[in-house]
């Protein structure tokens, strides 16, 4: 395999703990076993360069698949999954409120390593904050939501921080106008084509928001989990550590100023997931393949999927799945300069590779010095909910008992709202809908009401023929066969 370059953007130095405490010292209570990591690494070594980016992503690949024990530090017995302090518990697992698995490949690995999973590995969204822990999986304490694969997960990051750059540019631009022409100013919210709605800015700076919509107030696309509300595979990956595993990011609970605890979870281990592992988890779920498409064998079949793309666009379909976006850069960087104050944001230490170069094949497709991202979205939150007294309604994405707490346009909240499935897996990602509950393409187009409900009921009006050409498009866009480096 050959070595592959980092591209550094700096070569500061980091702050380190010191050594790296020894694997044997890790496991509490003195039990004559390992732990499961065989190592840890530093973020010091990422950047200095004493770790090629092959080695990085071996160990994100590790801390992927690896099986967590005790040792390592999985569990958070004093600890709910939303980082609340409560009373020490003995339970090592819950599977409603979490952690549920000792592994992050025990719910990513359909149809490989850093897929998604079947209906059997469904989450349960907001349980992770109970106190005392759920123990019922009722959907009235809790969100059923069925994990995404991660392939092609770099690129839709990297698209989601170019538009909110454009987005919040456009912000600054309207503030500095109304200030300079003495009134209120009103701009278009639009980024590669993409209209978020409008913002109006008063001369005092004060702004109106209610035109906004797609996206958070602030402007910022967060394009991973169902409902678009984590910012960055960085932030999500130190989420889902905590949450599912009970493995704690330096990060988040040892150097976050607000916490300061080595111990948080107080399991007897300190230094659970170092900057670097973070660092190396992210990169590696970055680089994964991207997805492509797969024509028939079958000449029918081939000429139907060829078709089916055609009337995919013809329905409207394509006016939200738009097959592609242009990136102008073809670097993925870590970390994300809009993460939250609990995740790492630290400009100084950044790192960077070349999607279209770099990591595992199939690779982004390079355009110039940027590259095309054919994901089918628009990275944009829609609300798929027919209104309730319609007679009849389609409701099947408004099946949420709990509000998360992000209030969005007309006073709806975040869990009314899904982000616009990336179809360039969909023939790889069987089962669909939020909870993985629909096992065909055709049940999931069918589900559509709301802003999807227009093409859904085009959709119905199509010659069977017709209808299936579209599924046949569908399903040839594919997790693709795994390539030499």
């Amino acid at each position: 395999m050959r070595k592959h370059a980092f591209f550094l953007i700096t070569m500061l130095a980091v702050s380190s703990f010191g050594a790296m405490l020894a694997q044997d010292d890790f496991c509490p209570a003195g039990l004559p076993e390992r732990p499961a990591l065989s190592r840890h690494i530093e973020q010091a070594d990422i950047l200095n360069g004493k770790l090629s980016f092959d080695e990085v992503l071996e160990h994100g690949e590790e801390l992927f698949t690896v099986l967590f024990n005790i040792c390592d530090g999985q569990g958070r017995p004093a600890t709910t999954g939303g980082m609340v302090a409560r009373e020490a518990d003995e339970m090592a697992f819950s599977r409603v409120s979490a952690p549920d698995s000792n592994s992050c490949f025990s719910c990513h690995n359909q149809p490989r390593v850093g897929g998604g999973a079947e209906f059997v590995g469904n989450v349960f969204l907001l349980a992770q904050h109970a106190d005392p822990i759920l123990e019922t999986t009722s959907m009235m304490s809790s969100n059923h939501r069925n994990p995404l694969g991660m392939f092609g997960a770099g690129p839709i990051e990297m698209l989601a921080r170019e538009m909110t750059g454009d987005l919040i540019a456009l912000r600054e631009t309207a503030i500095a106008k109304a200030k300079e022409q003495d009134r209120s100013v009103t701009i278009a919210l639009v980024t590669k084509g993409i209209s978020f709605g409008e913002l109006t800015v008063a001369v005092d700076g004060s702004q109106d928001s209610s035109g906004i919509v797609g996206v958070d107030h602030d402007l910022i696309i967060k394009p991973f989990h169902q409902a678009g509300t984590k910012i960055s595979l960085r932030q999500f990956s130190a989420n889902a550590m905590n949450q599912h595993h009970g493995m704690q990011a330096e990060e988040r609970f040892d150097l976050n100023p607000e916490i300061m605890d080595p111990d948080f979870d107080k399991d007897g281990v300190q230094r659970e997931l170092t900057i670097g592992d973070i660092t190396a988890v992210t990169l590696f779920q970055a680089a994964l393949a991207t997805p492509g498409r797969v024509l028939p064998d079958d000449p029918g079949r081939r000429e139907d999927a060829i078709r089916g793309e055609q009337i995919f666009d013809e329905i409207g379909c394509a006016s939200c799945h738009i097959p592609q976006l242009p990136l102008e850069s073809r670097f993925f960087s870590d970390p994300n300069p809009f993460n939250p104050s609990n995740t790492m944001r630290d400009m100084s230490q950044m790192v960077s590779f070349d999607m279209t170069a770099d990591g595992p094949k199939p690779r982004l497709e390079r355009v110039g010095d940027g590259a095309i991202v054919r994901a089918f979205t628009d990275l944009k939150r829609h609300s798929l909910c027919d209104p309730p007294e319609a007679p009849d309604a389609i409701r099947f994405f408004c099946n949420e008992t709990l509000r998360d707490s992000r209030p969005d346009v007309n006073g709806r909240h975040g869990s009314e709202f899904f982000i616009t499935r990336k179809l360039w897996d969909a023939g790889s990602s069987a089962p669909y809908g939020h909870r993985g509950d629909l096992t065909t393409v055709s049940e999931a187009i069918l589900m559509h009401g709301g802003e999807g409900r227009a093409s859904r009921d085009a959709f119905t009006e199509l010659p069977f023929a017709d209808q299936r050409a579209v599924v046949e498009f569908l399903l040839s866009l594919q997790i693709l066969p795994a390539a030499g480096s």
